[in-house]
């Protein structure tokens, strides 16, 4: 048989506040605990990816830090789809041959930090860019992008807030089920822990018309690592290997024909699925980048578990619970509303599907099989990236 890959080893650090640590502290203490998760050691890593690496002075710092030499290295950066782009030029790097253990790390302390995330005024870029000319002078913050895309979704398709306060409900409701993100909601003072109500959601403050304070993520630190491996050493590992099915890559921009509600989840996500061999209808587990609420809807849309313009009613009624039929488990772990986003939560995508797959969640889906994971980076209404990987308890 052709070689495959799969995730070997997982590990999200637990805390969410670690204002004693630095983003690359967090990196090689998840790094050590994915490799110890797999049964490997640091020499059996040849290959590296990093986003950040602790820090914007050097990408590659991550290897002197942990003593790797690795063969191939990737510093692949395009926001929180990131970690999603790594998996699948891992996966391409192991089938080719190129390298047997793929190591992949995230590590940042923004809250620790008071990073104005979503509110403060977008980066500057400098030069004559799309971003400087046609999009700086009128001061759009980051959620107003998002908020704007909410506003256009309800326009054209006639979507509620309340339905999409529904994604919120049922993401909290995996979030109390999960120690971890009770932990972080606590240490990031949340006035309370309990399950929520559309009415809840509805009642917490408007940040950006019509995105209420529980559709917007937390700002939280973390760090969390994955290995991936080719089949041979896959056979060896601690824990039941995670085959990549399928991935798909995409970039989306704003052009003056274009629609908003679009994302790039709709050219990378037929690309995976397309690739596994696999639909929407056969996915148990959806780990869709959640940093506000109506990022999930147009992603569920575009990924086509439903329509354009009906993942408002397909998001009512607790569809997308853990326990539900009738849709795939939504961010099981809590996602980034309410476990955790330091920043770019896509590796912690991937780490939950594999929990998922492993059955070691804790909001676990019997039998789950099949998981999707999609990143986005950058943001909605503007330029952004989309990853979308197809994972399986099968090798397909």
């Amino acid at each position: 048989m052709a070689r495959a890959a799969a995730v070997v080893g997982i590990y999200e650090h637990p805390d969410r506040l670690c204002p004693n640590h630095s983003a690359m502290q967090l990196q090689a203490i998840a790094a050590r605990g994915a490799l110890r998760d797999a049964g490997l050691r640091p020499s059996d890593v040849d290959a590296l990816f990093d986003a950040l690496d602790g820090g914007l002075s050097s990408r590659l710092a991550m290897a002197e830090y942990l003593g790797l030499r690795p063969y191939v290295i990737d510093t692949t950066m395009v926001g929180g789809a990131s970690f999603e782009f790594h998996v699948a030029h891992a996966r391409n790097a192991i089938l080719a041959g190129k390298c047997d253990v793929a190591l992949l790390t995230y590590g940042a302390v923004n809250r620790s930090a008071a990073k104005r995330i979503g509110t403060g005024a977008p980066p500057s870029y400098g030069g004559e860019n799309p971003a400087e000319n046609m999009e700086a002078p009128w001061g759009t913050t980051l959620i107003a992008n998002y908020a704007m895309v909410a506003m256009r979704h309800m326009h054209q398709y006639g979507t509620t807030e309340a339905q999409l306060a529904e994604i919120a409900v049922a993401t909290r409701a995996h979030a109390v089920r999960n120690p971890d993100a009770v932990a972080a909601m606590k240490a990031l003072k949340f006035a309370d822990t309990d399950e929520l109500t559309v009415a809840d959601v509805l009642a917490s403050p408007v940040v950006a018309d019509p995105l209420h304070k529980f559709e917007c993520c937390m700002v939280s630190d973390g760090a969390g690592a994955i290995v991936l491996a080719a089949d041979h050493v896959a056979a060896g590992t601690r824990k039941p290997p995670v085959w990549v099915l399928g991935t798909g890559e995409a970039v989306k921009y704003t052009t003056n024909d274009g629609d908003l509600t679009r994302t790039a989840a709709a050219q990378s996500g037929p690309a995976a699925f397309a690739e596994a061999g696999v639909t929407p209808s056969d996915v148990d587990i959806a780990m869709i980048y959640d940093s506000f609420t109506i990022t999930v809807l147009t992603v569920l849309e575009d990924l086509g578990f439903c329509a354009k313009g009906e993942g408002g009613a397909y998001a009512e009624g607790g569809r997308l619970r853990f326990d539900r039929p009738g849709g795939p488990a939504l961010n099981t772990d809590g996602g980034g509303l309410f476990s955790n986003h330091p920043g770019m939560r896509g590796i912690f995508l991937l780490i939950e599907a594999v929990r998922q797959l492993r059955g070691e969640s804790t909001a676990q889906v019997p039998g789950a099989a099949l998981a999707v994971a999609h990143g986005n980076g950058g943001m909605l209404a503007s330029r952004h990236a989309g990853g979308t990987v197809v994972l399986g308890k099968e090798r397909g």
